[in-house]
């Protein structure tokens, strides 16, 4: 095995495990948010699903960054590097869009407002993981 595999290894490893610790925080809310509008014998707004899958796109961005340092010429500590510090990265968008998505569940529970203006911050954190793979391509390519 050479050392360069472990980075496309933990390009989709730290990605995937970012995107489970996001869609648990934001999943553990959004329960917590029905929770609150079935005791009030209010409607539970489906929308909330939204925030709790947001997180799960990373690690379609961590198999993407993957394949690309597989298929790069470039030295194994370049893939080790890329792909640890990407997978960080990318794994830490999503666990941090998962809170921000955990903090909107709650706020939509308990107003049934402001999906809108929710959603663009959860899509201003995933720019971090968006500009995470395409700079690490970039490097590596």
């Amino acid at each position: 095995m050479n050392i360069g595999d472990l980075g496309f290894a933990a390009s989709l490893g730290l990605a995937a495990f970012g995107s489970a610790l996001g869609a648990m925080s934001a999943g553990a809310a959004a329960i917590g948010g029905w929770k609150k509008c079935f005791a009030q014998n209010r409607a539970a707004p489906f929308m909330l699903i939204a925030f709790v899958g947001a997180p799960l796109t990373q690690t379609i961005y961590g198999m993407i960054l993957m394949n690309a340092i597989r298929a790069s010429g470039v030295s194994s500590i370049a893939k080790l590097g890329a792909g640890l510090f990407g997978g960080l990265a990318l794994g830490g968008s999503a666990w941090f869009q998962g809170v921000a998505g955990a903090h909107a569940s709650d706020a939509m529970a308990e107003t049934g407002k402001g999906f809108g203006n929710f959603i663009m911050v959860l899509g201003l954190v995933e720019t971090t993981a968006i500009f995470t793979m395409v700079f690490m391509m970039g490097a590596i390519g």
